[in-house]
């Protein structure tokens, strides 16, 4: 073979090459969404080279992961398992707290209470506890709606401490006129058990933990309810929000419901959906400040994420544009933080040299 012909015989060659690899990687993005076992442990893998990421990176990303207190982090695409790691003296079978992540929880089990119609995001609470659950009057009591609580808009102090019985609900401003990170939210756990004439727990569990695979318990911590699971709970949980509430063939949660959820609720903090905390939008709101910062929540991350965040970097994002949930659970990486951290923002930028 001359050296001519030996040249086009590698540029055929190179070229086939490539297209099919472009190829496998364009079907695997346009594959239907995968869902693990609901009676297995079997969760199928995708390999991080099979989507053109950087394997270098990966081994940063996990030294980095570990020297920042990571117990576990769970990278899923479309469904799959691509990366799975566990750090410092944890394991899969470990259950660790959402802390706040777990307000998602909350959000959604009211929106399948509402598919069910039990109830309306428009109710007021005292419709479903009475009056008096606050320490405010009447009035002021009566202007509080559940979508004052999925928003953060209750109108409450929230300088009060964590307890969140009526001698600490004290009335600030009116429902729907300011935003602050209050756990008054959890009231809405009381509001569906109340619709529903089920018990919280057991109505979490026959609506939702049960029909995805999840295997975690609530804990009550005073007058808080917290949730403690393993790292693929929480990922099963992203799954199902980032597949619209749909499980394989079953709604769990209505789409139109989660579209809600995850977009602005309020306007006041553009960045905060019904319990959800959303990416991309020009101006936040923190907790425990009245303060409006300019600038998307976490620079580094893509601008359609929204994430459930929890106290001390409990994280679950979900980044529809590029097929991805990402859990992270453990220790707070640097300093304690009810929701957002510089961490975040350092993360993204540590996923972002793996996956682009």
């Amino acid at each position: 073979m001359n050296a001519t012909k030996t040249y086009s015989f590698l540029l055929l060659f190179l070229f086939t090459f490539s297209f099919c690899s472009k190829k496998e990687v364009e079907e695997e993005q346009t594959a239907e969404t995968y869902f693990p076992s609901l009676t297995t442990d079997t969760w199928e893998t995708i390999l991080p080279e099979d989507l053109n990421w950087n394997l270098n990176k990966i081994e940063e990303l996990k030294t980095y992961l570990s020297e920042k207190n990571t117990k576990s982090f769970m990278v899923l695409y479309n469904g799959k398992i691509v990366l799975e790691e566990y750090f410092n003296n944890h394991t899969s079978t470990n259950n660790w707290y959402w802390a706040s992540a777990g307000k998602t929880l909350t959000a959604t089990i009211f929106g399948i209470a509402q598919d069910e119609n039990l109830l309306n995001i428009n109710d007021k609470v005292s419709d479903f506890l009475g009056i008096g659950w606050t320490s405010t009057t009447l009035e002021q009591e009566n202007q509080i709606t559940c979508k004052n609580l999925l928003s953060m808009t209750s109108g409450l102090d929230d300088t009060l401490g964590d307890a969140v019985f009526a001698d600490n609900l004290k009335y600030v401003a009116n429902a729907g006129t300011r935003w602050a990170y209050h756990n008054v939210y959890v009231k809405m756990q009381d509001v569906v058990a109340n619709a529903s004439n089920i018990t919280w727990q057991n109505y979490f569990n026959t609506k939702l933990s049960d029909k995805i695979g999840m295997n975690g318990t609530w804990t009550d911590l005073g007058s808080l309810s917290v949730y403690w699971s393993n790292t693929r709970s929480m990922a099963r949980f992203g799954l199902l929000i980032f597949a619209n509430g749909k499980w394989e063939n079953t709604q769990i949660v209505s789409e139109s419901f989660l579209m809600e959820a995850t977009n602005t609720s309020q306007n006041i903090n553009n960045s905060y959906g019904y319990l959800w905390w959303l990416n991309g939008k020009p101006n936040y709101h923190l907790p425990q400040t009245q303060v409006q910062f300019n600038g998307e929540l976490i620079p580094n991350a893509p601008a359609d994420m929204y994430a459930a965040l929890g106290k001390n970097d409990q994280k679950i994002y979900v980044v529809p544009s590029k097929k991805l949930v990402i859990i992270r659970m453990g220790e707070s990486a640097e300093d304690s933080n009810f929701a957002l951290s510089n961490f975040d923002n350092d993360l993204w930028e540590k996923i972002n040299a793996v996956i682009e």
